[in-house]
């Protein structure tokens, strides 16, 4: 067995541990699939030991509950099921990032679409010393300005 078992494993972990979430583990202990868990005599926690564990396992890989009915299971993406947890994502190639992406954003969300070069220009005309040390409000404002300006003169 590829799990290494701990002494004892909270519900919510042995529902992890066979690739379920909290609420279908419930709902199939409920039914008798899985065993029904101990509970701790000190502060009344459900818990799992080892022998226990090794059965919901058992039961995962065979399909067969502790009260010996068939029961399905959907494709899992767990350790169980010889899959990964997660598939890695492809690499996405985009095109390079312009010095004014967030000033692009911001115009976009007035209801201004600007290319790069139009900002850029419409940044040197109004800033011709730069915007480095002024706030992006203002920027956003008079790039608005300038661009929506150029726009109507069309």
């Amino acid at each position: 067995m590829n799990e290494v078992q701990k002494a004892a494993v909270s519900v919510s972990e042995m529902a992890r541990i066979v690739g379920l979430s909290r609420a279908r583990f419930y709902q199939l202990m409920s039914e008798g699939v899985f065993p029904k868990p101990k509970y701790d005599d000190s502060n009344s926690r459900p818990y799992y030991d080892e022998d226990m564990q090794a059965e919901c396992i058992q039961v995962k890989r065979r399909n067969v509950g502790v009260n010996g009915k068939v029961v399905m299971f959907y494709g899992s993406r767990h350790p169980l099921s010889g899959q990964s947890k997660r598939r890695p994502r492809r690499k996405t190639t985009s095109k390079p990032a312009s010095e004014y992406t967030d000033l692009i954003d911001s115009l976009s969300c007035l209801g201004l679409s600007a290319t790069a070069q139009q900002v850029e220009a419409a940044v040197a005309e109004c800033f011709p010393d730069g915007i480095q040390k002024l706030d992006s409000g203002e920027v956003v404002r008079a790039v608005f300005l300038h661009l929506k300006r150029k726009e109507s003169e069309r």
